[in-house]
């Protein structure tokens, strides 16, 4: 069985005391350099991949995997998406988590999401919007899935570092049936609702070019768990471990809220 085909990835030593959850839904493998990289540091990381197919679904595989493959409380660090799946563990099952660490969450408020696509795409040349619009990641074909990856990193990147792009399995299925549920807690404030359930240590990161909106994660973050911190990363992105000038404050933060 190969890796991509597994539930999970270890970087470092076992049992795991680090979960970094990639993003998507449905993107497997996307956030793998950075698991590597914490695992170079010394830390014993697990990198889980999420194949169900409800939110519910994908927060109970969470748990088997931290159950099976850690010995919690877990630090648990959520990308993108998974920053949303990490705040929904920490609400229905605290005692897994130790440190919740969100990294370029998408907005916790859906009124703070109008301009994305506009500065996503404001950030592409013509012929980059157009051949973006072609692609077909969701057929799963490996070229399409990583030129996806590459114009996203476009207008999602303030200044990317030289580091190839990881193999990522996109399931479109996954994505459709995850991403729909999820926006719609977020718009009818369940989202925040699991939020104000929170009871570790919330530290959030986020990247001033990031097109995810700072000002939607910081406010109802602050809003609904005061004490947690929020750190604004300067020329920053989306993915803030291949930032060539981020990525060294980055891990420091990172670092340290691991402790």
């Amino acid at each position: 069985m190969s890796e991509m085909q597994q539930d999970m990835r270890q970087h470092g030593p076992t049992p795991s005391s680090v979960v970094v959850l990639h993003g998507g839904p449905g993107g497997a493998g996307e956030i793998e350099p950075f698991a590597q990289e914490l695992g170079r540091r010394g830390h014993a990381v697990l990198e889980p991949f999420q194949t169900e197919r409800s939110v519910d679904g994908q927060v109970a595989q969470l748990r088997d995997q931290i159950e099976r493959y850690c010995a919690p409380p877990a630090v648990v660090i959520g990308w993108s998406w998974g920053a949303w799946l990490g705040c929904l563990l920490a609400a229905s099952h605290p005692a897994l988590l130790r440190t919740l660490i969100l990294v370029g969450s998408g907005p916790f408020d859906a009124r703070y999401t109008g301009a994305i696509k506009t500065t996503k795409a404001s950030r592409l040349t013509d012929e980059e919007r157009v051949e973006l619009a072609a692609l077909r990641p969701q057929d799963g074909d490996p070229n399409q899935v990583h030129r996806f990856i590459e114009l996203n990193d476009v207008s999602d990147t303030f200044a990317r570092d030289a580091s190839p792009i990881p193999q990522v399995r996109f399931d479109a299925a996954i994505h459709k049936a995850v991403w729909t549920e999820a926006d719609a807690m977020r718009k009818s404030g369940a989202l925040l609702q699991a939020l104000s359930a929170i009871r570790c240590p919330v530290v959030a990161l986020h990247g001033d070019y990031d097109p995810r909106p700072a000002e939607g994660v910081r406010l109802p973050l602050q809003a609904a768990l005061p004490a947690a911190t929020f750190t604004l990363l300067e020329h920053c992105g989306h993915k803030p471990w291949q930032e060539v000038h981020a990525s060294a404050p980055f891990y420091r933060a990172v670092e340290a809220a691991i402790g």
